[in-house]
């Protein structure tokens, strides 16, 4: 029996090109349930659950309409950089895990039939069938090539609009734009010409270059989590912040104020906005845009006039890897619209981090505070860790149930946060 299966396993990656790495051979009753995330801290009513582990640094993800999961990581796991996660037997864990493309990256999603894809170069596309399948995974069309990675965050985050318009981020290499060894500005910052922004290509036509992209927005450090807002019709983006502004600059900064500044902040971009960075930078505490030390500032001189405000702020340092704007119908009616964050590091200022936040929304606006949804990922207490970090949230996604799957890229983990109405 154990022979049939293998060489039919043989067979189908022959036909297919996939590369099976587990899978659960015909009448294999080995108990396989997903089990609690015990230590995951979620709202009543709500319950977590680990669905896959050991799938190596997990980056973004999508589910498809029929519950496959495809997850991108940042290093390649048996030589594939994308994996398609399925639950055969239906007992809410994966046990069928199927690897291809042979490049890492960050960036997935799927629209208008395909599923697309990101290298830290490049952006790909690959056909599906009408239950969302890759048709060809050893045969992507690639839609963009050259864009710029230098060593630092080169990871390509994307999102497909409603008008076969495909958004990458193409961050900054450089934390503040300053001239090499010094405090000083480079002015004109010369990296806007390349980098820090968010450039729009078109999602239906292959072999693009840098050079055929549009820079849809500019001034934006580094844009890991984004996601379109459907209500809006618009492109909503997290930027994290820079660093290390006592380092040149101790007389308008303490060590405790680089660590408490700039917020992270969550924009809504439309073509030829600005965000500012360099040149500025969004003070949460004093809730104003202030000039960056580099380019005259001192802590206090706001700037930035022309460039577009935040419409949320959150603790420096955080690193908001992910968001996804909620549209199911599994969690209460306060989720619907609303955007959920994962933060990939942690608040010096409030000891907090590794979580999944949330922010209500109405009317295509924040309505409410940010809130913590999802806590503890990391395993330890941050004021006082008592171990090592476990695991940090990266990618969000919705599954055709309104249920919510959180990736893991440090340890590989997979959740999937699911809600009870209470009886």
């Amino acid at each position: 029996m154990h022979k049939i299966v293998f060489r039919v396993t043989l067979l189908v990656t022959a036909l297919t090109g996939f590369t099976h790495t587990a899978a659960l051979a015909s009448g294999d009753t080995t108990p396989n349930a997903a089990k609690p995330a015990v230590d995951i801290k979620v709202p009543a009513g709500f319950s977590a659950a680990i669905v896959a582990e050991d799938l190596g640094p997990a980056r973004h993800i999508v589910v498809s309409k029929t519950g496959d999961i495809y997850v991108k990581l940042s290093k390649l796991k048996d030589g594939k950089g994308i994996y398609r996660l399925r639950d055969t037997n239906k007992d809410g864990s994966i046990d069928e895990k199927t690897g291809f493309g042979d490049y890492p990256g960050t960036g997935i999603y799927i629209k208008n039939g395909y599923l697309y894809t990101s290298s830290n170069t490049s952006v790909f596309r690959y056909k599906l069938n009408d239950k969302e399948e890759v048709l060809q995974p050893d045969q992507p069309e690639t839609l963009v090539t050259g864009l710029v990675a230098k060593g630092r965050d080169e990871s390509k985050s994307i999102v497909v609009d409603n008008q076969q318009h495909i958004y990458v981020n193409v961050a900054s290499y450089n934390d503040a734009c300053r001239e090499p060894g010094t405090g000083k500005g480079m002015m004109p910052c010369p990296l806007l010409d390349s980098a820090a922004g968010i450039w729009q290509f078109r999602a239906d036509r292959q072999n693009q270059t840098y050079g055929d992209g549009i820079k849809y927005a500019t001034g934006l450090k580094n844009v890991v989590g984004l996601d379109w807002n459907p209500k809006t019709n618009t492109l909503f983006v997290m930027q994290h912040g820079r660093g290390q502004f006592h380092d040149f600059y101790p007389q308008y900064y303490t060590p405790q104020q680089s660590g408490q500044l700039p917020a992270e902040t969550m924009y809504e971009v439309r073509k030829g906005d600005d965000a500012g960075w360099p040149y500025i930078y969004y003070d949460h505490i004093q809730k104003k845009k202030i000039l960056a030390p580099e380019y005259g500032g001192d802590g206090k001189k706001t700037g930035g006039a022309k460039t577009i405000d935040p419409v949320a702020a959150f603790p420096a340092h955080m690193g908001p890897n992910g968001l996804l704007f909620y549209t199911g119908t599994m969690f209460p009616e306060r989720y619907r619209n609303g955007a959920f964050i994962a933060f990939h590091g942690q608040s010096p200022e409030l000891k907090k981090g590794y979580m999944v936040a949330f922010v209500p929304f109405k009317n295509g606006k924040p309505s409410g505070p940010w809130e913590i949804f999802a806590d503890n990922f990391a395993g330890t207490d941050l004021a006082k860790p008592t171990g090592p970090i476990q695991h940090r949230p990266c990618g969000l996604a919705q599954g055709p149930d309104g249920s919510l799957y959180v990736t893991d890229d440090l340890n590989g983990t997979l959740y999937q946060i699911s809600y009870a109405r209470p009886q």
